[in-house]
């Protein structure tokens, strides 16, 4: 972690994926000067995952982003306008509000994970990065571009921590603060600083009240939870390992994910390993499909597929209808979104605790 400079004062704040209170470990940090060059708060200093210093003399003007969470990140900052291009596009409907709109705006460079030279010709000055490499992502991007190969082109490389990072991380994510720490580095670059403060500032609000209505529960007494990523296929379950956002969101909202034991981000996991955790409920993981009533569908399907697969079926949460219908996007992609789903999930498995605190 590295010190936060304001106002000529060295202040210390969660910036990783990392964090305070249970993150993923060392990651990136900021340093943030109040007198450079570019403005007020340059320049800007970000270390990446293995500590590599990046510095912002002043905030960049054309972006360029691998999937929709940084996407996301920058349309809530305000800084939406400096991007041109995207990979991974959220799907239609996947935002809320006028955020979808603006999302629509945005170039597509690639509907997976963007093309080594078309990214390095996009004329970018900053990638955004959420992937540790983008060629773990498939498709024809091939390898990421060296050091040396983005320092040609004019782009600086930022990772998204909590994504990015938290793979290689030493400790489990168990708290937002990675995804706040990705937001409030994003500001500090991008010079919404303000803008970053007050989105952090509403996660926590959001997350405090839960934690102040089901933060005793003791870690035995919470009930079991399974993320069922459906549109990851059927033939093997994807379970959401320690080191993925979704299991601090699982477990800021008061339930125990029961493959938190897996190492890394994401594993695929036999259905005989899934039974064997007889979860006490089942999050129906399901992607954006542009509609309410599309969704729906999708939805009643990742149902029907559980209570009709002869390894599931005898489930208890499956027999008593135990689902969450809460959508991927929120849960295991990064982003204030994050904090809205420690919400549903914690009014769901916990409704008579939050009943008591009207």
């Amino acid at each position: 972690m590295r010190p936060w400079k304001l106002c000529g004062v060295a202040v210390v704040v969660a910036l990783a994926a990392t964090a305070c209170g249970g993150g993923a470990g060392a990651g990136p940090g900021t340093d943030q000067g109040a007198d450079g060059q570019g403005g007020s708060g340059f320049p800007v200093r970000v270390a990446d995952c293995q500590g590599v210093t990046t510095t912002f003399s002043a905030a960049p003007r054309k972006i360029v982003t691998s999937n929709a969470a940084a996407l996301e990140m920058l349309l809530r900052l305000g800084a939406g306008d400096r991007v041109i291009g995207t990979g991974f596009p959220p799907g239609k409907g996947a935002l809320p509000g006028d955020l979808d709109a603006k999302a629509r705006k945005v170039p597509v460079l690639s509907k997976s994970a963007i093309p080594k030279e078309k990214l390095l010709g996009s004329g970018a000055d900053l990638y955004i990065d959420s992937f540790a490499a983008m060629k773990i992502m498939g498709g024809s991007a091939g390898d990421a571009p060296t050091a040396e190969e983005f320092k040609a082109a004019g782009i600086k490389h930022l990772y998204l921590a909590s994504t990015a990072c938290a793979p290689m991380a030493k400790k489990p994510q168990r708290d937002l603060s990675g995804v706040e720490g990705d937001i409030k580095r994003l500001g500090a670059v991008t010079g919404t600083a303000e803008r970053a403060d007050e989105l952090v500032a509403g996660m926590r609000a959001k997350v405090g009240k839960v934690r102040r209505a089901v933060g005793d529960i003791a870690p035995d007494k919470r009930p079991t939870y399974f993320f069922f990523d459906y549109d990851a296929g059927t033939k093997q379950p994807v379970a959401v390992c320690r080191k993925q956002v979704a299991n601090a969101v699982i477990g800021q909202a008061g339930a125990r994910n029961v493959f938190e034991g897996c190492d890394g981000d994401f594993k695929p996991v036999s259905w005989e390993d899934m039974v064997a955790k007889n979860p006490d409920w089942i999050q129906l993981g399901v992607r954006n499909r542009g509609d309410a009533a599309a969704n729906a569908k999708a939805f009643d399907e990742a149902a029907e597929f559980l209570k009709s697969f002869p390894p599931t079926k005898g489930l208890a949460a499956v027999r008593h209808g135990k689902f969450l219908r809460i959508g991927s996007e929120r849960t295991t992609v990064a982003g204030v979104g994050n904090a809205d789903t420690v919400e549903k999930i914690a009014h769901t498995i916990h409704p008579t605790r939050f009943k008591a605190a009207r």
